[in-house]
């Protein structure tokens, strides 16, 4: 089963920049559909952005606009360019794949936006 491996994730003002990247135990080119979700303190886990293999990208309407999803099959990666940070988006970031069967979450990177 691959596992992923989020980082880049820490204290940000509001209005500030991250990027996000996330590493996968083997290869994701067989992965069609590569997510990003989130968990906020007290709130359930939402997806926030998924791309394809073919580059398609999707986003919820909160980030639309800021939040930038892409990926490497290459290198088995994939990063969330996070722009125009809110305080509400504070939460722990997860990647994952909504095609996976018993997928397995990884720790997470917790992203702070506070002043």
């Amino acid at each position: 089963q691959v596992q992923f491996v989020e980082s880049g994730g820490g204290l940000v003002q509001p209005g500030g920049s991250l990027r996000l990247s996330c590493a996968a135990s083997r290869s994701i080119f067989s992965i069609n559909t590569m997510d990003w979700y989130r968990q906020a303190p007290g709130k359930q886990r939402e997806l926030v952005a998924a791309v394809t293999n073919r580059g398609d990208t999707n986003y919820a309407d909160s980030v639309k606009g800021r939040f930038t999803i892409s990926r490497d099959n290459a290198n088995n990666m994939v990063y969330l360019q996070m722009n125009s940070l809110k305080f509400e988006d504070t939460a722990v970031y997860y990647c994952n794949s909504r095609n996976l069967v018993g997928r397995v979450w990884g720790q997470g990177t917790l992203v702070t936006v506070s002043s």
